[in-house]
């Protein structure tokens, strides 16, 4: 007798009537049904477009079949932004190239100089936002023509300008460096072709800030005279400088004074800074200052680790801005 559904030599295949076989009823041979298979997953019903409506209805969206999150996007990183913290170190313009001692101070307290040469070599650094432009002349000799073109630059961008120099004093025949007015009359910038350019001095000697306002004072400058960086702050106010000439060793290292009047009053990036040191003087000999004995020069400045450590207390307090 054949058997139904067998599957050795000589079975006979049964056709399923309709109904049966999986999915439907009985099978030949009093088989159960098996149960449908149960779909898995979720399911999702889409509506057709409401009558009038343009186009299909969207999937994404509240309700949608696809729930689309709104996350902000992370900005692109750019390393040449301004970096915080300092372990990225903010550039800092400088020209000439740094002295080793000065570069190390510098690298120390969290910048990293950047030589530039002329205005397309600065406007080229601006995106990175540098602290300032630094010129320190220890390293190799500065032209008047470069200085200006440098100076313009960096204040057309607004970056703090700080230039360090030495004073020494000397007889006329004596002096081996430049006036110290053609320094400051290619820094000074002026309000207008028809305006001289006011110049704020901080001297504590009267010899030595007599001798700087008569040469300054030649050359068509405007010189108002402070003995203190307090003094300096009420004289700024109602002068309004275009250049700020003083003594290292009268700038306030932890109270406010000059430069916080600057930043302040939003001078600070059009108004350069000239620090310069007069240790090469000797206070016995100014009198001979006073009676035109002997006249001021441009001279190195002083390298001691007291002037290293006021330059970049006096970088850090601009850079800040």
């Amino acid at each position: 007798v054949p058997t139904c559904g067998g599957t050795g030599r000589g079975a006979t295949r049964t056709r399923a009537a309709p109904g049966t076989g999986p999915g439907g009823g009985a099978t030949q041979g009093g088989g159960l049904r098996l149960p449908a298979a149960r779909p898995e997953g979720r399911s999702y019903a889409i509506g057709a477009p409401d009558e009038g409506a343009e186009g299909p209805e969207p999937l994404d969206g509240p309700g949608g079949a696809v729930e689309v999150a709104n996350r902000p996007q992370p900005q692109p990183v750019d390393d040449e932004l301004p970096p915080e913290p300092l372990d990225n170190p903010r550039r800092l313009l400088v020209w000439p190239a740094p002295d080793v001692a000065t570069e190390q101070a510098l690298s120390d307290r969290g910048y990293r100089p950047v030589v530039v040469h002329s205005r397309d070599e600065v406007a080229a650094q601006i995106a990175a936002f540098p602290a300032a432009l630094f010129v320190d002349p220890l390293t190799g000799p500065i032209t008047r023509t470069a200085l200006q073109s440098l100076r313009q630059a960096a204040v057309a961008a607004e970056v703090p300008v700080l230039v360090t120099a030495g004073l020494g004093q000397a007889t006329r025949e004596e002096a081996y460096g430049a006036d110290p007015a053609v320094l400051l009359k290619a820094l000074a910038p002026r309000d207008s072709e028809q305006h001289p350019p006011r110049v704020l001095l901080i001297e504590q000697h009267d010899e030595i800030a007599l001798a700087l306002t008569a040469t300054l004072e030649r050359r068509a400058m405007q010189v108002a005279r402070a003995a203190t960086d307090n003094e300096a702050v009420n004289l700024a106010a109602q002068m309004r400088p275009n250049l700020v000439v003083m003594d290292l060793m009268q700038v306030r290292r932890r109270r406010a004074g000059i430069i916080d009047w600057l930043r302040a009053n939003g001078q600070l990036n059009r108004t350069p800074l000239v620090i310069y040191t007069s240790t090469g003087i000797d206070e016995e000999e100014l009198h001979l200052l006073a009676s035109g004995e002997t006249v001021l020069f441009l001279a190195e400045r002083s390298t001691t680790s007291e002037v290293q450590d006021r330059i970049v207390d006096l970088l850090a307090k601009i850079g800040t801005n």
